[in-house]
């Protein structure tokens, strides 16, 4: 059967864009299926399948490119009036019984429509479309309604004659407009229909050929001749006996030029050998044979074409005839080679790209890898896709390590990525980080992953020098920081540290209190070293010295534009310790608003970046610390009440130093090795009357206080014995601040007789804390004691002030 361009339109899809982005390999599978209807259906046609069955074959194709798809053909009657229901497995029973036969007209649906008017019929909605509003397509409309159809696109079958043979349909069971690739496959898929019942004609015709060949050779060529197709009758040594019209006004050739093995002429001399060999071997067999094989045309021109034989036998079984078709595929040929082309150029893309790049199975097995991958192996491409490559090109821990996660990660069918070390072909391993992408099908089917792999050998060694630098850097904290601090033997040190030691291990909120300089961020860092996030990130922030403007963004960190100056996004303090320990000191001085996103963040573990609505999870234990009474704050509404009972899950209240008078030898003999190895000095010795001093004197500053004074002490120092100018500590001594602290027996302090006498004291300096009229010295304390009273107190020192 001659048909020179059987369906263009798989061309089109395959032209298809979206988005710039080429989506062939997306409509591939479409584009093979319907190769493989057209083969099948000349296939059947030549098997001398029914015509019923080669359209039901078809429709089930359609119907298998989804599963929404209802199809069906009709067919002409006889009498060019009216269509017959003739294939659709979906289409549903009542709607057949009501429309056959479907008479044609202007107004009559999509396929009495489309048959009528000889052009294809777009019903986008039939409850609402005007074709559907005449006498009887107005009862189809109800019917098809009832049964669930909403849209209907009919493609009228035509003839080379323009002959109507019937039309092809397509139902939805919502209303929906085809897009350029529908339009596409109605048009391929009835080309397809028009090949089959023209097939069906000519394997009719055939048929009544050989039923009539005994009566008369003479009509039998006639009929063949009418075959809409090429078609020829051979002798059974193989030489052609006669060729039909069709095939001499193809060729060109006259019945004299093609008798015989005259005809060898028209094949291309590419093909001529290897179709020979298939004709003979038919021949010699006496089974039926096909092959492919280019033909010449009249005009010079080649087109490829489906040669198939079959043997004509009589009684006794002997072949008297050979009968055979040439079918026109030059049209799937060109489709095959595009195909082809594609792919190369595809892998020559592939192989330009720097990255390793490699193609899989949908359970993984390698397939395909690019010149950049064989070149970083040294591997051949057999190698590649040999069943233990991984294990021979990827470090076996890896691979043991990844073996259970990756094949998860494939059955889950998303992207996924993981990082492992590549052998190169020096047998060195680097590290890859691979990203693995899935191709799906029109079925959602996953049928390739793509993994690329980019070399991250360089970010690897500088993650593992900044791993050792900080641990050097730890180490080194270890050694320096202030850990003389918690040098001591007091019972009232032993106390902190045994609750130290005992919540350290868990992952609970703890609250150090206590004055200034008596160590809260030391004990912070203690808990974190102690606890199971000891090899994670300890991250200090001090509330007090960040503008509160700042601080939501300091803790929480911010989106690009989220304020004037936010020119790129930043992470927060605490997304920076996830894992770790974030301690936040001076506390009581956060900001309501602040308040709340902390809290937020204790209850939910979780946050939102300064200008972002994304919640961002962490995993963070909060140590914090504070010199103030929350407690006090809280009933005063300076501090959420709620947040200082998330706060307060463990409180530990620190000493101060003055509270830990039998400590300050130890301390001070410690800070004096320190300082001393510093300056280079030796000192054997300490005044008696100095250590008298440190004891008597109130130490406001505390540890801190203690630090500074041994440390001026020491460069000052000229001799081995440790000594202090007795005017640095004059008139701070433990009884000039007994009127705001009870003596070291134990005893509860009064924090209300307290407040009276501070605020007493406020209202004669006019709210002035300092100098010769201040606060402080009408009360005869250090103004640090002071002013750490008032915190605690949660007084607010300036109502006091005077105007």
């Amino acid at each position: 059967m001659s048909n020179p361009k059987v369906f263009p339109e798989i061309d089109t899809m395959r032209r298809l864009d979206t988005d710039g982005v080429t989506i062939e390999a997306i409509d591939q599978r479409r584009v093979e299926s319907l190769l493989a209807a057209e083969r099948r259906t000349l296939e059947m046609i030549a098997s001398g399948a029914g015509l019923n069955e080669i359209l039901e074959d078809l429709c089930s194709t359609i119907d298998g490119q989804s599963p929404d798809i209802i199809s069906a053909v009709l067919l002409m009657d006889p009498d060019g009036k009216r269509l017959w229901p003739a294939a659709g497995q979906r289409v549903p029973s009542g709607w057949w019984e009501c429309i056959a036969p479907v008479t044609i007209g202007p107004c009559v649906g999509s396929c009495g429509t489309a048959a009528f008017l000889r052009k294809q019929v777009i019903t986008s909605d039939i409850e609402s479309d005007p074709l559907w509003s005449g006498a009887s397509a107005a009862d189809y409309r109800e019917v098809a309604l009832s049964h669930g159809l909403r849209a209907s696109w009919s493609q009228p079958l035509l003839s080379k004659n323009q002959e109507v043979l019937g039309t092809f349909a397509i139902y939805r069971r919502e209303p929906r407009s085809p897009g350029s690739s529908d339009l596409a496959l109605i048009e391929a898929a009835a080309n397809i229909a028009v090949i089959a019942i023209e097939g069906e004609r000519a394997q009719t015709a055939l048929k009544k050929a050989f039923d009539e060949i005994k009566q008369s050779e003479a009509r039998l060529r006639k009929i063949i001749d009418t075959i809409p197709t090429l078609a020829w009758c051979g002798l059974p040594d193989g030489s052609k006996e006669f060729f039909n019209q069709r095939w001499h006004d193809y060729t060109g050739l006259s019945p004299e030029e093609a008798s015989g093995w005259g005809w060898k002429v028209a094949i291309h001399p590419g093909d001529l050998e290897k179709l020979a060999d298939r004709w003979f071997a038919s021949v010699d067999s006496g089974k039926p044979g096909e092959v492919e094989a280019r033909v010449r045309r009249f005009d010079g021109r080649y087109r490829w074409f489906l040669f198939r034989a079959e043997p004509m036998r009589d009684e006794q079984g002997n072949i008297v005839n050979w009968y055979g078709t040439n079918t026109d595929i030059e049209d799937r040929k060109q489709a095959e080679e595009k195909l082809r082309q594609d792919e190369t150029e595809l892998r020559q893309i592939t192989d330009a790209i720097a990255q390793t790049i490699m193609v899989l199975e949908p359970n993984g097995t390698a397939i395909y890898a690019n010149q950049s991958m064989l070149d970083f192996t040294g591997l051949s491409m057999e190698a590649v896709m040999a069943a233990d490559f991984r294990t021979r090109f990827f470090h076996p821990e890896d691979v043991e390590r990844l073996r259970e996660e990756r094949q998860q990660a494939l059955s889950r069918g998303v992207p996924f990525e993981n990082e492992q070390r590549a052998r190169r072909q020096d047998g060195q391993y680097r590290w890859f980080l691979i990203h693995y992408k899935p191709m799906r099908n029109e079925q959602g089917q996953i049928i390739r992953w793509y993994a690329t792999g980019t070399d991250i050998e360089d970010r690897k060694r500088a993650e593992e020098r900044l791993r050792s630098e900080n641990l050097a850097l730890r180490e080194e904290i270890d050694r320096a920081s202030m850990i003389e601090e918690i040098v001591g033997s007091s019972d009232s040190l032993h106390t902190v540290l045994r609750q130290v030691a005992k919540v350290a291990p868990m992952d609970s909120t703890v609250l150090i209190l206590g004055e200034t300089g008596t160590g809260k961020e030391l004990i912070a860092r203690a808990i974190h070293k102690r606890s199971n996030r000891a090899a994670r990130v300890f991250i200090r922030v001090n509330c007090a010295a960040i503008p509160p403007s700042l601080l939501a963004s300091e803790l929480f960190g911010h989106e690009k534009g989220a304020f004037t100056g936010a020119t790129q996004r930043r992470l927060g303090r605490f997304e920076s310790a996830n894992g770790g320990t974030i301690f936040l000191d001076e506390i009581g001085d956060l900001p309501g608003e602040t308040q709340i996103a902390l809290l937020r963040v204790l209850q939910e573990r979780e946050f939102e970046r300064v200008g972002s609505s994304q919640p961002i999870s962490v995993d963070v234990r909060v140590v914090a610390a504070t010199n103030r009474d929350l407690k006090a704050a809280a009933a005063a509404g300076t501090f959420r009440e709620d947040l200082f009972y998330r706060l307060n899950v463990f409180p530990i209240q620190l000493p101060p130093l003055r509270e830990r008078v039998d400590d300050i030898p130890l301390l001070v003999e410690y800070l004096i090795d320190r300082y001393a190895k510093k300056a280079g000095k030796k000192i054997k010795a300490i005044t008696k009357r100095t250590l008298e001093l440190f004891q008597a004197y109130e130490w406001p500053g505390n540890i801190r206080e203690l630090q500074n004074v041994v440390e001026r002490a020491v460069i000052l120092s000229d001799g081995e014995t440790f000594s202090v100018d007795e005017t640095w500590l004059k008139g701070e001594s433990t009884q000039e601040s007994s009127r705001l602290r009870q003596p070291r027996n134990g005893l509860v302090r009064d924090t209300e007789q307290e407040r009276v006498l501070i605020e007493a004291a406020l209202v004669e300096s006019g709210g002035r804390i300092s100098g010769p009229a201040g606060a402080a010295t009408k009360l005869g304390v250090p103004r640090q004691t002071l002013e750490s009273k008032i915190r605690s107190l949660g007084i607010d020192k300036h109502r006091f002030r005077q105007g």
